[in-house]
Parts: structure tokens; sequence; C-alpha cells
């Protein structure tokens, strides 16, 4: 995909209730609470916007769409998903998500709609190619689908002259599946951009949080990251003196990592410090020697960050 930032700023940690930044995050944001890390986002040139409708049950792409009615919509791209699992009874679920995506946000077409996960390829992916060609979503993406997943979608949408634009999966130093099993190469070949997500994994990367400064207890990210903090002392520590080198922070040097990778990170945001993160970090040029050093470290860490939803199937 053409014209694209080269890192795009993820909601998933906004809103609150089922999926939502309160128990995955442990936090609670509301849309004044985020209208100056949006603001200084967009006017530094950050304005790919990543949500989807489970984020917070809506409440995350409502936050969204409260915070985007100050500029032009053609100024921002927007990224939403279908989750099958939410799924309405009507005769098209897919629009029927989508529409309510749309009161939302505000808008009435989507840059990129994904479908989230492969539940059911046969059955959601020809859905998609309506959508494609009333306008009303721009490219499609597949999110959380291994390499014959993707193949499998490619060739549905492939049939009406359409092709996948985008995959979506988590993607790390510490979860290189994506990567290991040929679908980064896969979306080189054909000019596919793979979005990471958890680059940063959930902070656990970020430099932020330690033994010392664990993440909040009682959230979903804590429950995950808290018991690793200590394998990951080394990893952090040779991030951490790579940055000192380029003046950049462990997150930046995480995030400009997945760059290097022929990726484009998402990474969430809920301070202002985030977006200098982000803006940081597609400055940075990492040598290979440097990619390879933290690639080791990360896999000594013998840290597996498979996430719940993730089948991890080979192929």
């Amino acid at each position: 995909m053409k014209n694209l930032p080269l890192v795009a700023l993820g909601t998933w940690s906004w809103g609150t209730g089922f999926a939502g930044g309160d128990q995955v995050f442990g936090n609670n944001l509301a849309s004044e609470d985020l209208k100056q890390v949006f603001d200084e986002a967009v006017n530094s040139g950050l304005i790919l916007w990543d949500t989807a409708a489970v984020y917070g049950m809506g409440s995350s792409e409502s936050i969204l769409g409260e915070l985007i009615k100050d500029y032009p919509r053609e100024k921002i791209i927007l990224s939403t998903k279908f989750t099958p699992q939410m799924a309405g009874l009507s005769s098209n679920p897919v629009e029927e998500m989508l529409n309510s995506s749309f009161e939302r946000l505000g808008t009435d077409y989507i840059d990129i709609y994904w479908i989230h996960n492969p539940t059911d390829i046969q059955k959601w992916t020809p859905c998609l190619i309506p959508l494609l060609k009333s306008g009303k979503v721009k490219k499609v993406g597949v999110s959380n689908h291994n390499l014959e997943e993707i193949k499998q979608a490619n060739d549905i949408l492939s049939k009406e002259g359409f092709s996948i634009s985008a995959v979506q999966n988590h993607y790390s130093l510490l979860y290189r599946f994506s990567e290991d099993t040929g679908i980064i190469e896969y979306c080189k070949k054909n000019d596919i951009t793979f979005f990471a997500y958890m680059v940063l994994e959930q902070g656990a990367l970020s430099g932020k949080y330690n033994i010392q400064n664990p993440l909040p207890e009682g959230s979903g990210r804590g429950t995950t990251y808290n018991k690793v903090l200590p394998k990951l002392e080394d990893l952090t520590n040779a991030m951490k003196e790579i940055g000192k080198t380029k003046n950049a922070s462990i997150a930046q040097v995480a995030i400009a990592w997945a760059i290097a990778k022929n990726t484009l990170p998402i990474i969430g945001v809920t301070k202002t410090s985030q977006i200098e993160d982000a803006r940081n970090a597609m400055e940075i040029k990492l040598s290979e020697s440097e990619i390879r050093l933290i690639e080791d470290f990360a896999h000594k860490t013998g840290v597996d960050t498979k996430a719940a939803w993730e089948s991890q199937k080979k192929k």
C-alpha cells in the first residue's frame, strides 16, 4: 500500500469494557484524555489509526470518532475490523458491523477493513467483495491468519479481481512467527503491507517496566508479562546500550527494529511521549550487526509470547 506513514497508531487501550483498556491494559481513558495525544500525532504526520469494533465493544471507535471530527476526513487513514465472533444474525453481518463502525467513527468509508481472525474464511471473506465494489471499503486485510489462510483469503478475493492489501499479525522481538513461517516474505513478494502489532509486547519491551516497576497488577498484560520480566532484562539492557549510541529509548529501538524488518508497526498510544517514540523511531537506522545482536538476546530469553487467540499453525 502506498502513502502510508512508517508507523500506525493503535487504540486497543482506549475505552472500557470487554477487550477494553481497563481490562487489558489497566487504564481508563476517554476522548478528553486523548485529544492532546491525537492532535500531536496528526500534526506530526502520524495519520494512520487502527481500531476494531471489539475494542471495548465499540468504545474505542467512539472515542476515535470524537477526535477525528476536528479534521477533514481525507486527512485521516482509518483502519478497523470485522470480528467474526461478534457477528449478528442479519443477512449480511459484515456490512452490519461495518455500518455500526461508520456510526461510531462518523464516516461513510473505511480506508482499511480487516477480517479480525480466520474463523470460517470461506464464509466471511466473500462478504468483503461487495464492500470493495461499493467504495464503502477502500482496501481489505486479514489479521491473525497463518500463511495458508492468507493465501486462501486472497484466492477468494482474486476471483472478483480484488486482493488482500494488508496482513496484521502479532510480531515482535519475542514473537517472530510471521517471519519464521514465511508470511512476511509472502507479503513482500505480493505487495502486501505487513502490519506488526504488539511490537512492544504491551509495554514489556518499552523499557518502562521491570522487576521493581511491574506492569499494572490485575490487568491482562500484568498477568501475562510480569512473571517473565526477569528474563527480559539482558535483552532490554542490550537495547538500551544500542539506544545510547542513537539518542534513542528502548521502545524506540524496538519500533525501529520492526521497521527495519519490512513491517509497519502499530504502536498503542495513550501519552504524548509515545508519539515522540514513534516519531523518533522512524529516523533510527539499525545496522545488521545491531539487529542480529538484539535478536540473539531475544532468542536467549526463552520467552514465548504467543497470545491465547493465536493458533500458531505453521502452514
